[in-house]
């Protein structure tokens, strides 16, 4: 019987539906990615470095990120704590490494993509309360495991990119090698090695080797790693080494020893300070060749025009003021990674300022060259992002702002402009609310994934600012949010200068100020669908608005 899962359906209202084993190709390779010691080491960089490895040598590649949380998604936790929820387009709400998958192979992954403990658990009980296993006592083991190895085996094949098979698929099991929650996943990919050809998976671990206060390399954690992992049937193929230093041939040697993974397997990932040049530094390493060795595929020439658009020069430098409630890099990383990819193609490094939105002042604004509000959700720094705005805007500072930055520049603007005093957003509280919850999300009690989630097409205006950078009038970007603009109110902020440029039926989706250098705002997330060799539009029009807002020449690169 088909396996059933919840999906975010276009109007994102949850839905059963089934989930077929799909057509595929039989050939199919897995390279799966675990992780020792401690988290935060870097397996999704590295499983989306290889990736990349594999894309450049004209490989079909696609990726499962496992999380073993008992959340059926990423939606309702809180992103200081376990950073951004990427927003794939089909709605679903997943954990960042996906927003790394999709960056670096420039494919498009959905829900199915991400695989919980939450949606695990949850179909096999729905199984079981329906009937499915009938006379059966219903364990981890069959049928928590070949729950999981279904999903896996059906998120491979799930068609990428132009309707294209992944020829390899990559399986990232979150956590660390020892945790309690992981471990019906690795016993499930311990079933799926044993099944499998020889050649048709690769174990990858991801382990630390710290230096001590000598000096020296410390390879006594990867030997317990290893060993742990060991002990749960899994023999790893290749070790990937993290570390603050290049891991030399004779640590590689000694690592080799304990081990029982050929010296050339056992690969050095020093800390670097842009996360693009990992897979140049693998590249170095060999591993692409220990990887198509390992699964009978021929390592073809590498075609290098990605590592070209990553390592683009700097010929200028610009400051980016981002004004947010949280002062941690991960809860903005596709933001951060946006800024990136425009500068690069603009030639220009972006160095973003993080600005409290409680605490700042607006001196903290008089030596940046642009400003920008991102999303977020409760009261918090809300008035700080207000006040933000009114600088950008009073001062002709190039502004980008985006989700929630879209809805605060609409408020702004009917109070200083209209002179609505107390205009606010429903969400806030009282006050006239020029910001209004979309109807369909009035009698919404359950809060996960049931916001307005994913791909919607946006209409623009021809002739205005956004129309222009994107180059066509209809464009397609994933959304993540319950109000909008208050349909009252959009004559009148439009006849005191607001122009709305951009729409989804009767929804306002783009604004902007014609009188202005650069003044936009979207309700959509441009940056969940930048990448480095398709920087998003109004990433790249705000950039090189900064660039040509900058009035010195101090900072620039020589």
């Amino acid at each position: 019987m088909p396996e059933q899962y919840i999906l975010n359906t276009k109007d994102h209202i949850h839905e059963i539906e089934t989930l077929e084993q799909p057509e595929g190709n039989e050939s199919l390779k897995y390279i799966v990615v675990t992780g020792g010691v401690m988290s935060g080491l870097g397996k999704g960089i590295t499983t989306a470095s290889i990736g990349r490895l594999l894309k450049n040598r004209g490989y079909e590649v696609t990726a499962v990120k496992i999380d073993p949380y008992l959340n059926i998604d990423a939606g309702t936790m809180n992103p200081a704590q376990h950073g951004e929820v990427f927003v794939l387009s089909d709605g679903g709400e997943v954990d960042l490494d996906l927003g790394n998958y999709e960056r670096f192979l420039d494919i498009n992954l959905k829900s199915i993509h991400n695989i919980t403990t939450g949606k695990v658990y949850r179909s096999v009980i729905e199984k079981e309360r329906r009937g499915d296993f009938l006379g059966a006592t219903v364990q981890i083991i069959p049928h928590i495991t070949d729950e999981i190895r279904h999903r896996i085996s059906c998120a491979a094949r799930e068609e990428i990119n132009g309707g294209r098979v992944a020829e390899v698929c990559l399986v990232e099991v979150g956590g660390t090698v020892g945790d309690i929650e992981s471990m019906p996943f690795l016993e499930a990919v311990r079933q799926m090695h044993g099944e499998l050809a020889p050649e048709d998976m690769v174990l990858v671990h991801v382990t630390l080797v710290p230096v001590d206060a000598m000096g020296d390399l410390k390879t006594k954690p990867t030997q317990h790693s290893v060993k742990a992992l060991r002990e749960l049937g899994l023999q790893p193929d290749i070790i990937v080494c993290r570390s603050s230093e290049v891991i030399g041939q004779q640590t590689k040697k000694k690592i080799s020893a304990f081990t029982d993974v050929p010296a050339k397997a056992v690969i050095s990932a020093k800390d670097v300070p842009d996360i693009y040049q990992i897979p140049v530094e693998l590249e170095k390493e060999g591993i692409a060749e220990v990887v198509c060795n390992y699964l009978s595929i021929e390592n073809r020439e590498p075609d290098t025009a990605w590592y070209r658009v990553v390592s683009q020069e700097y010929t200028n430098r610009v400051t980016v003021a981002i004004v947010s409630k949280y002062g941690i890099e991960d809860v903005y990383m596709s933001i951060k990674e946006s800024l990136k990819h425009a500068g690069r193609a603009l030639s220009t490094e972006v160095d973003i300022r993080w600005l409290d939105a409680e605490t700042f002042s607006p001196k903290d604004l008089a030596d940046v060259d642009g400003i920008l509000v991102p999303g977020g959700f409760g009261k918090r720094g809300v008035e700080g992002k207000i006040q933000a705005i009114r600088y950008a805007r009073e001062n002709k500072r190039p502004y980008l702002g985006l989700c929630l930055g879209f809805q605060l520049s609409v408020v702004e603007y009917a109070r200083h402009v209209l002179g609505i005093s107390d205009a606010t957003s429903e969400e806030m509280g009282a006050g006239t609310h020029v910001i209004a919850i979309l109807p369909e999300q009035e009698e919404v009690s359950d809060l996960g994934g049931t916001m307005r989630l994913g791909n919607c097409s946006v209409t623009l205006k021809e002739g205005t600012m956004v129309a222009d950078l994107y180059d066509t009038t209809s464009i397609v970007e994933r959304h993540r949010h319950r109000y909008e603009v208050n349909p009252e109110f959009i004559s009148g902020l439009e006849d005191a200068g607001l122009v709305f440029t951009g729409t989804c039926g009767d929804r306002m989706e783009v604004c902007e100020l014609p009188d202005h250098p650069f003044y936009l705002a979207t309700q959509f997330h441009p940056e969940f669908k930048s990448s480095p060799t398709n920087p998003s539009p109004p990433y790249i029009g705000f950039v090189a608005a900064c660039k040509k807002n900058k009035t010195t020449t101090q900072g620039q690169v020589k």
